[in-house]
């Protein structure tokens, strides 16, 4: 079990180095929206979920807007129950009872890609490979909320594009291999720059502008090109 767990640790660093960065930007934006530090350190806390996060601060900034943040949550977290689903199909006979609450609570992006690719996933592993990703994305929140005044801001600058460099080199490696990816991305792309500039589209809220540009892309990419049994494109 030490033995899964030390493994898991390890596979889990990488990933722990890039939340530090990407949730010191959170801590920061959180102080901008006029949460306090311990605030944003406990939405990290209960709500592992980074874009999830970026976006309720954002929602939350703006009054009567909670229906919006709902939408914009379900859409952009909608993501995790699928991962989970994949994940349950390789856990070993142990991983039962409140343990498949620990991997619901703790599964990203990033957690997930290191996951799947393992045969079977034991406790001990997942609870290694858990660990660091989730202290790095908690402490980077703290520190950002505390120290996101103090910084220079060309500092500052860069650290928030880290949110989508992290997000680009998830979504990049995909596009490599499966072309409807790449032609997701664009309609994704050209939907979100409808709601920043064309006229009656632009006035619609951040929330709902995601949720429709996620549903869009990703609904007209699946009767174009869906996915057989085997997990290739038709």
């Amino acid at each position: 079990m030490l033995k899964e767990y030390k493994r898991g640790l390890l596979a889990g660093i990488p990933i722990a180095l890039g939340y530090l960065s990407v949730s010191f930007t959170f801590g920061i934006l959180a102080i901008k929206y006029g949460l306090t530090w311990w605030e944003a350190a406990l939405i990290s806390l209960t709500n592992l979920t980074s874009a999830g996060q970026f976006a309720g601060v954002q929602l939350m900034g703006t009054p009567g807007l909670w229906f919006d943040m709902i939408l914009a949550q379900i859409t952009i977290n909608i993501r995790y129950s699928f991962m989970s689903i994949a994940l349950s199909q390789k856990l070993d006979k142990r991983f039962k009872g409140i343990w498949r609450w620990i991997l619901g609570f703790s599964v990203t992006d990033e957690i997930f890609a290191v996951g799947i690719s393992e045969d079977r996933i034991s406790r001990s592993f997942w609870a290694g490979l858990s660990t660091l990703p989730v202290i790095g994305w908690i402490v980077g929140t703290t520190l950002g909320a505390i120290m996101g005044n103090v910084l220079p801001k060309s500092i500052l600058s860069a650290l928030g594009l880290a949110l989508y460099g992290m997000f680009v080199a998830i979504v990049v490696p995909v596009m490599k291999k499966e072309k409807p990816v790449v032609w997701a991305v664009l309609l994704a792309s050209l939907f979100s720059i409808g709601f920043t500039y064309l006229p009656v589209l632009k006035n619609l809220s951040a929330g709902l502008a995601i949720s429709v540009c996620a549903i869009l892309s990703a609904g007209i990419m699946a009767v174009i090109k869906p996915v057989d049994e085997e997990g290739g494109a038709l």
